[in-house]
């Protein structure tokens, strides 16, 4: 690709494992994160949107620190970036936040860094450093992603390595995000799954994932309660994400088709029809324990994936803006 001075990318939040369907498939949601970004003499960052501190901060800016790294690892140089940031995406939540920092980092240094990647080895790229493909997919592409690590090898060398295929969301679908107040670290909840699992939990699940993807491809909302339900993480990971314990109560509000846990928590991911009732959702939410700690998010489901524009507007310099040093 041509290097340009300037870029802007819009990634979405993605919701994962859908319940059954655990590193396997995902969903892109219409909660965005924002970069605009263009070549400077100093490196600086204006953010906007949930958690500012966090994504206007240099250190540990996962945005900088993919840039950086990977033009360092090609032998190319990182140019200083002016960059305004508006973040939408909840984290630490399980909505897919470091796939879309991830994949922003790509895309400035491909555009402004020179780094001469095709698609697919950014995808196969920040899968290899998010453990598995599936929010990458959703967020790239849009809609459910359906995804599978083909096989091993260095990302740029094996830019093929990840399978994946999109079913476009059914019209009159669209999601709730219930958001407690603590995040989790996808780690920590990685960490209390098992090592192994009896032949009729794994049988089950498939079941229902196969029910997941054909609810989505048909459009058939009925499939979605038992598909949504699994046998693999849900039930071990309910001891660090509490707001489990009412999935099944919210799954029988009038217009709830599904309820999972979103990724690897502590959210929920709720799929709605157009018989839903934003009031009657926050009515139910409001008697659960610590209410007052709760946030629903009610949003559509991006079926369009990521967008970039090469030429976007400049970045005026502002008072607000903090200079930061990308890190190495």
């Amino acid at each position: 690709m041509k290097e340009s001075a300037a870029v802007k990318v819009r990634l979405p939040a993605t919701s994962a494992n859908l319940g059954s369907a655990f590193d396997v498939a995902a969903v892109a949601l219409d909660l965005h994160l924002e970069v605009s970004a263009q070549r400077a003499e100093q490196c600086t960052i204006h953010a906007t949107g949930r958690n500012t501190a966090e994504c206007g901060r240099p250190d540990g800016n996962l945005i900088l620190a993919t840039y950086a790294h990977v033009l360092q690892d090609a032998r190319l140089p990182a140019p200083p970036l002016a960059l305004r940031v508006h973040n939408e995406i909840p984290l630490g939540m399980g909505c897919g936040s470091s796939a879309a920092a991830r994949l922003a980092g790509l895309v400035l240094a491909r555009t402004l860094g020179g780094l001469s990647w095709s698609d697919e080895d950014l995808l196969a790229w920040a899968t290899a450093r998010e453990g598995h493909p599936d929010n990458v997919a959703a967020c790239w592409r849009g809609g459910l992603s359906v995804s599978a690590v083909e096989r091993c090898g260095a990302p740029a060398a094996s830019p093929a390595s990840i399978a994946m295929a999109t079913v476009p969301v059914p019209a009159g679908w669209s999601a709730a995000i219930l958001l407690p107040r603590h995040p989790v670290l996808t780690e920590v909840s990685r960490d209390v799954l098992p090592q192994h699992y009896e032949r009729a939990a794994v049988v089950a699940t498939l079941q229902r994932c196969g029910l997941l993807i054909a609810a989505f491809a048909t459009g058939d909302g009925a499939l979605l309660r038992c598909a949504m339900d699994d046998r693999m993480h849900q039930p071990y990971r309910r001891v660090l994400c509490p707001l489990l314990d009412h999935a099944e109560a919210l799954s029988r509000v009038p217009g709830v088709l599904g309820v999972a846990l979103s990724g690897a928590g502590p959210a929920l991911l709720l799929v709605l029809d157009q018989t839903a009732s934003r009031s009657a959702l926050e009515k139910y939410a409001g008697q659960l324990p610590d209410a007052a700690d709760l946030e629903f998010l009610f949003c559509d489901f991006d079926r369009r994936g990521a967008q970039v524009d090469p030429t976007p507007e400049p970045i005026l310099p502002g008072s607000s803006e903090r200079p930061v040093l990308p890190e190495r």
